[in-house]
């Protein structure tokens, strides 16, 4: 019972942060999941990863034990911030081609997020997590944040990093967001954008003929028929793109202190 005592305080910080980083992190976020199944899932890989550490002393819980836990709830939700932007610019690829398409006016509720998103970004942000569930994505992601606990412990306090390297970090994740938004957007945006200018100089050849009422069913036509045909484009991004997120968590992780 003493040992179980002394040892309490490290495993509490262990669960703090993984229970952080499913609050926020793709799917294990979504409100679908009930919040037993997140803590009991935080509790045990806690148990998983403290059953695995070598520990030297115990951590006193004393003032300093609260700022313990801060910095703890504070990475877990770094970290599952990191994964979940990058997942993130495909609701923006989806943002682009609305409006392209003209269904920038109509949005759906996010069940994840209890917001209104766009229709297309919406559908193609579940499409994405259904592909990262049959590539074992999750699993990655948690093999992720296991790993952190060696390269970055919960008893260091101190950091490694300058905040401005955290800031270049943050910002260079949001960059290549919307850079990858942008590839997955540009063939549907692409072929949209030269239907507008084949519609203007139809109006301008043929002025009795009402662009609008014409003009908008052939874009979401011919919308649609790009979406099928750059499908598997758009699975072929999202391996790089899981490849991006475990990439991004590990650099993350480097950042803070991890030593490695």
């Amino acid at each position: 019972m003493t040992f179980i005592l002394e040892m309490l305080p490290y495993f509490l910080l262990i669960f703090v942060r993984l229970t952080s980083f499913f609050i926020i992190t793709p799917l294990f976020s979504m409100r679908g999941v009930p919040n037993q199944f997140k803590v009991g899932i935080a509790f045990f890989l806690a148990l998983l990863a403290f059953s695995s550490q070598t520990i030297d002393e115990p951590i006193p819980m004393d003032v300093y034990y609260i700022l313990m836990i801060i910095k703890e709830f504070a990475v877990g939700l770094v970290l599952g911030f990191t994964a979940a932007i990058v997942l993130y610019a495909v609701q923006v690829a989806g943002a682009f081609i609305d409006f392209q398409m003209g269904f920038s006016m109509a949005s759906v509720m996010d069940p994840q997020t209890g917001t209104q998103v766009p229709i297309i970004g919406h559908f193609k942000y579940i499409l994405a997590l259904l592909f990262l569930l049959t590539v074992d994505g999750h699993h990655l992601m948690l093999d992720g944040v296991m790993q952190s606990i060696k390269l970055f412990p919960v008893e260091l306090m101190s950091f490694t990093v300058q905040f401005e390297d955290i800031a270049h970090f943050i910002t260079t994740l949001f960059l290549e967001m919307f850079m990858i938004a942008l590839q997955i957007a540009l063939p549907v945006v692409g072929s949209l954008f030269l239907i507008d200018i084949a519609l203007g100089i139809l109006a301008k050849t043929v002025p009795q003929l009402n662009i609008f009422a014409v003009g908008f069913p052939v874009k979401i036509f011919v919308g649609f028929v790009m979406l099928m045909l750059t499908m598997p484009f758009f699975f072929y991004v999202l391996q790089s793109l899981f490849a991006k997120i475990i990439e991004n968590m590990a650099q993350l992780i480097r950042l803070l202190g991890g030593g490695i």
